[in-house]
């Protein structure tokens, strides 16, 4: 494509705090200039690999993977002296050769795999401040790889500034002994910056003496020029510092965005050979990743047994056994076989496998598990491998809800576990299946919108009153989520709520000049990436070593050996599912250490086993507990509001008890639909069905459709969709695109003629539906957190000292939370004595 230009070296939000470009930005602007290709090279990671390359694919924009990694001055174990802030500019300071910048791009699929080594030791091996490689680690993965000088941070650039000609040679020459003769590149820049229209003369001598091909980039930091405003101010959140501090660390000049390649053309137009190469290497790098496919770790079978489908059958119908008896009813062989069946065609025997052996390994410690949380509750298969504890065709809890035969999709088994043992349940899948094959997720904290807004009060310099002024008059939460900045000050379909309550917003940023400066910063901030952490439940597992699909890191905390830190994905949690990879969730739940606590104290005190796990759903002083409202320190149902509900509920069976977790919710709860319940179940307000056909599904719940699957039955019911196609139209109205719902609502009207119920309950039932994923939860996931909450409900009702002994050691660490419940003994007339060293 004569005239054109590819950008190779680009930094986007995953270059936290210093990158203002978010991928789908990036992606848009090299399509609307007809940009062939683009790199993304972030600051020591590759983050944001996965979700740049699907932007990419997504604009038509072939995308090039790369990184600009931090380089050590000779070997990645250097501890060089440091003194103050270390920002991202690379190259040699007064107090020591901190690091050095270098990019990489993948030019194949073996670029691709050795750049995931070469980010990933240089956390594991060479981290020091920055995730940093050498010489040898280049030398060890610099198959398929293109290397560039770098910037001005870069060895090369840094020997030239400080006057060693020779020695920018010979660091040039051996990056392109490494790496051959046509990949490597002498990089060349020029954003008006007196340090590079000075070395860039020097730069061409060296390329010539090498016989090493050129190339020019812009080192992009954000995209459009208008930009660079927000970005300054993003490297000022970064450093602590004012906008007016004429010291601080910032970019000079306005020009690191994305030029136009006639931009680029224009600015190089004395070496045209320098654009031209970035075309060459657009050309040269083809990376493809596999999406989708799953990933699964193979599961030691017994002997006996050639299959995982096989031996996950066997155990599946010897659990059905012990859970429903000898005899199963037709229904229950019917609904295991369909279970089965869907299982096995969509390759998923070896998850069951793993999550049974992992859930049955916790029974085995005497490991407290919940029940279940999510929509896993809803599969039999689970129940009868004891992966759940709560009956699905009992309870009328939808396999297709969890997992949908007509839509591939890794399951999602959540597992809750005593806190105390969460990093033992990991530790025994590393011990399983290998060190190298473990990892737990990252995840990635963003700059909300007031957080926006008071961080660009502060960089601009205001008094933090101006920033807080601005940010108490955005909306407030909406169905229990933030209006962004951009629809409260334009309308957008699915922030019309938030709109209509940001009038004075919307005022104040056109007609006070302060206020509009402070906004329209906080909105180039908005949404940008802040940090990197760990996710609280996610761990992936992989059947061959973890690097063979994604990068990984270790990331310690302060004064920590990064030795001892934990092994952390680079890829977040969408992505590793994108990839098809296992990915279980282990979540901690300090619910369930109370109630191993509170067990063993009956135990020792009283010599009573309870069976918590078959607790008596209709025990009566539980109810009288509940109907009282005296559910402080009980899961899920100790809020003031939500006592309220419950004394107006007054619950008087466990269905009550899952209704109240779905009910207490912003959607329910904005729709009032917490209170109809209520008033419906005690005779305060008459029942209504829009057909008498409903009964069957809507009658538990006085006519309210509280849950998805009681969308998903009349979906079933009155249009004659199948429960797999309900389950789309669940996740359709999820998603609001409006022409979606359009197409969807003919499909749903004309299935209700041609089940003889007629167009006119169709359009009552598609007004009902339509909205229904502002208010409509999960039953499974009520189900199983309801059951908890009765559990922990039974023992404050019926061993009151135990329990409240319990729940104070549980909250040991926090004086607040202890005060209350120390203030609920004395009004529930347990004693509560001092500490007595004598009695200790």
């Amino acid at each position: 494509m004569a005239g054109s230009f590819t950008h190779l070296h680009v930094h986007t939000e995953f270059s936290m705090l210093d990158g203002a470009s978010r991928v789908g930005e990036l992606a848009a602007a090299a399509a609307a200039d007809g940009q062939p290709a683009m790199a993304m090279t972030d600051h020591g990671n590759m983050y944001g690999v996965l979700d740049f390359y699907q932007a990419c694919k997504g604009a038509g924009v072939k995308p090039i993977i790369g990184t600009e990694a931090y380089m050590a001055h000779d070997h990645r174990s250097e501890r060089p002296k440091r003194r103050g802030r270390l920002d991202d500019s690379g190259g040699e300071t007064d107090s020591g050769k901190l690091y050095y910048h270098l990019c990489l791009l993948a030019e194949n699929q073996k670029g691709y795999k050795n750049l995931i080594q070469l980010s990933s030791r240089a956390y594991l091996e060479g981290y020091y401040y920055k995730p940093r490689v050498d010489w040898d680690l280049l030398n060890q993965h610099s198959e398929g790889v293109i290397a560039t000088t770098g910037c001005l941070g870069g060895h090369v650039l840094q020997s030239l500034l400080n006057g060693d000609e020779a020695g920018a040679r010979r660091k040039a020459g051996k990056l392109q002994d490494i790496f051959g003769r046509d990949n490597m590149f002498v990089e060349i820049q020029d954003h008006g910056i007196a340090a590079q229209r000075q070395t860039n003369p020097q730069l061409i001598e060296i390329a010539n003496y090498l016989g090493a091909p050129l190339v020019a980039t812009n080192d992009t930091h954000y995209t459009h020029a208008h930009d660079h405003q927000a970005h300054d101010a993003l490297l000022c959140v970064q450093t602590a510092s004012l906008m007016s501090d004429p010291d601080r660390f910032k970019f000079e000049g306005n020009d690191h965005y994305v030029k136009s390649s006639a931009e680029m053309r224009d600015l190089f137009r004395e070496v045209p050979s320098a654009c031209d190469n970035t075309l060459w290497i657009a050309e040269r790098c083809n990376v493809e990743i596999e999406m989708g496919e799953p990933k699964l770790p193979k599961f030691p079978l017994p002997e006996g047994f050639d299959t995982d489908y096989e031996y996950l059958e066997h155990l599946t119908f010897e659990g059905a056994h012990k859970r429903w008896g000898e005899k199963l009813t037709d229904e229950t062989v019917e609904r295991l076989a369909f279970e089965l069946k869907v299982i096995n065609d969509m390759g998923f025997s070896s998850y069951f496998l793993i999550t049974g052996d992992l859930i049955d390994h916790a029974r085995k410690r005497n490991i407290r598990v919940g029940p279940g949380r999510g929509s896993a509750a809803g599969c039999a298969v689970s129940y009868c491998l004891r992966i759940t504890d709560l009956d699905p065709i009992k309870y009328d809890l939808l396999f297709e809800r969890f997992l949908n035969p007509g839509r591939r999709s890794m399951p999602d088994i959540d597992m809750d576990f005593d806190t105390r043992y969460r990093d033992e349940m990991i530790r025994y899948m590393a011990d399983l299946y290998g060190n190298e094959h473990v990892a737990q997720i990252v995840t990635f904290s963003t700059i909300k919108a007031r957080a926006a807004v008071r961080d660009a009060a502060r960089v601009l310099g205001h008094p933090y009153i101006v920033g807080d002024r601005i940010a108490k008059m955005m909306p407030p939460l909406v169905m229990g989520r933030d209006t962004p900045l951009y629809a409260c000050l334009e309308k957008h379909p699915k922030y019309e709520d938030g709109y209509g309550m940001a009038k004075d917003l919307r005022e104040l940023h056109a007609a006070d000049p302060e206020a509009r400066e402070v906004i329209d910063v906080a909105l180039g901030l908005e949404g940008l990436r802040r940090g990197d952490g760990i996710h609280a439940a996610a761990v992936v597992v992989t059947d061959e070593p973890l690097t063979e699909y994604l990068p990984i890191q270790r990331k310690p905390e302060s004064g920590q050996d990064p030795a001892d830190a934990p092994v952390v994905t680079q890829y977040e949690m969408g992505p590793v599912e994108d990839l098809g990879l296992l990915k279980l969730d282990f979540l901690g739940l300090r619910n369930l250490d109370v109630i191993s606590d509170a067990l063993a104290m009956i135990m020792k005190t009283q010599g009573i086993v309870v069976d918590i796990d078959n607790v008596d759903l209709e025990d009566a002083k539980t109810y009288e507990l509940l109907q009282r409202g005296d559910t402080i320190g009980v899961f899920q149902l100790e809020s003031s509001p939500m006592r309220a509900l419950i004394r107006s509920l007054a619950p008087d069976c466990f269905d009550d008890v899952a209704a109240l977790v779905a009910l207490y919710r912003p959607g329910p709860m904005a729709m009032n639909m917490h209170n109809d319940y209520a008033d419906r179940k005690n005779g305060r307000q008459e029942v209504t069905l829009l057909h008498d056909d409903a009964s069957d599904m809507l009658s538990g719940t006085y006519g309210l459709m509280i849950y998805q699957e009681s969308m998903m039955r009349i979906a079933q019911k009155f249009a004659g969709y199948t429960l797999s196609e309900a389950d789309n139209l669940r996740k359709a109205c999820g998603k609001k695109i409006r022409e979606v719902m359009a197409k969807e609502k003919v499909g749903f009207v004309q299935g209700c003629v041609n089940t003889g119920y007629g167009e006119e309950v169709g359009e009552k039932w598609w007004e009902q539906i339509e909205p229904f994923a502002d208010y409509a939860f999960n039953k499974s996931h009520s189900y199983g957190y309801g059951f908890v909450a009765f559990q922990i409900a039974f023992l404050k009702a019926n061993y009151p000292v135990e329990y409240m002994a319990s729940l104070l050691t549980s909250v040991k660490g926090s004086l607040d939370k202890a005060a209350g419940y120390l203030h609920e003994c004395r009004v529930m007339g347990v004693p509560v004595m001092v500490p007595n060293v004598n009695l200790a």
